[in-house]
């Protein structure tokens, strides 16, 4: 058995104090290593928390925002190198006046891979990437990256999976959003966190707003592409929201190997078996693809909407009748 050991891990980022939350991430990231784990995923935007940034004018989003190559990630790399591992950290990236909600990848021998959010719509000010993030990694896997929403769309997953990634790391701020579909997620009350109920706010958080909604498509993302996934998240409060924690380690058959139903800070480490990827079911699935018929997926139909406008619409939505393929 080829065997890596992994690490996802959740905690609640303080707003807007990158110091603050790097040195937490310092801390996890030695816990997670100490428990023998090669490779450490960290929250979405966990250097500067999420929600918030949202009521920021454009000027203080470019006051907290740092280029790749900054002191803040320059850390995570120095860190990286120490611990002989690699850690994933979310942050705010300036990129030639341009604003993302990246994510790095920091490798032990200094390499850093950026993914800028494919789908953002956190802030107008906070542009989308337009390019995918698969990358070799010195334990003999591809890994690629997609951050929160970008795991939705089921295209982004596969085409990962295609260019070769067989452990996708999926940095997440999810759970109790306010979801305008009628079965989606629904905000958990702030009041439930504020209790301090424990029982309360574990199950609010494994419940349909939390882990129960993960539970609907996540596990089909790994299953379907013959991939592990590396679901990290944050947990506690975000601005005026709960986010649920619920971090996890799946394998490519869409099974869980580790999860925690902690509402609270926590590291999850679990062993990936690496044998299990060449005969998993999606990836032999992926064999049996018929590219030619797929042309309507590349298509505009003409009711596209930007990710910002996608994801706060009202608009019930009615893709009609687009131009039929039958030749009879």
């Amino acid at each position: 058995m080829t065997s890596f050991r992994a690490a996802v891990v959740q905690f609640e980022p303080t707003p807007d104090q990158p110091a603050t939350n790097l040195a937490t991430v310092e801390r996890l990231a030695r816990a997670a290593v100490a428990d023998g784990a090669r490779l450490v995923v960290l929250p979405e935007m966990c250097l500067l928390g999420y929600w918030h940034l949202r009521r920021h004018t454009p000027e203080r989003l470019h006051e907290l925002a740092e280029p790749a190559d900054g002191p803040l990630i320059s850390r995570v790399v120095a860190l990286a190198k120490e611990l002989d591992a690699g850690i994933g950290v979310g942050f705010l990236e300036d990129a030639d006046g341009s604003l993302f909600n990246a994510y790095a990848v920091c490798l032990p021998d200094g390499t850093v891979h950026v993914h800028r959010k494919l789908h953002a719509f956190e802030h107008e000010q906070i542009a989308s990437g337009s390019s995918y993030t698969v990358f070799d990694t010195p334990w003999g896997f591809r890994a690629g990256v997609l951050i929160c929403w970008d795991n939705n769309l089921v295209e982004n997953v596969r085409i990962t999976a295609l260019l070769g990634a067989t452990v996708l790391i999926a940095p997440h701020q999810t759970g109790g959003t306010n979801s305008r579909s009628p079965y989606g997620m629904k905000p958990i009350p702030l009041e439930v966190w504020e209790s301090g109920d424990r029982g309360r706010i574990e199950a609010a958080f494994n419940g349909p707003s939390g882990r129960g909604w993960l539970m609907r498509w996540l596990p089909a993302r790994a299953h379907d592409n013959g991939l592990f996934v590396l679901f990290s998240n944050g947990v506690g409060r975000d601005d005026d929201e709960l986010r649920t924690g619920n971090a996890m380690i799946l394998d490519p058959y869409g099974r869980i190997v580790a999860e925690t139903p902690v509402p609270a800070e926590a590291v999850v480490v679990a062993d990936l078996d690496l044998d299990l990827v060449p005969l998993a079911t999606g990836r032999r699935w992926l064999r049996g693809r018929r590219p030619e018929l797929y042309g309507l997926l590349t298509e505009r139909q003409g009711n596209e909407l930007d990710p910002r406008a996608a994801r706060f619409s009202p608009d019930p939505v009615d893709f009609g009748h687009p131009p039929t393929t039958d030749s009879a």
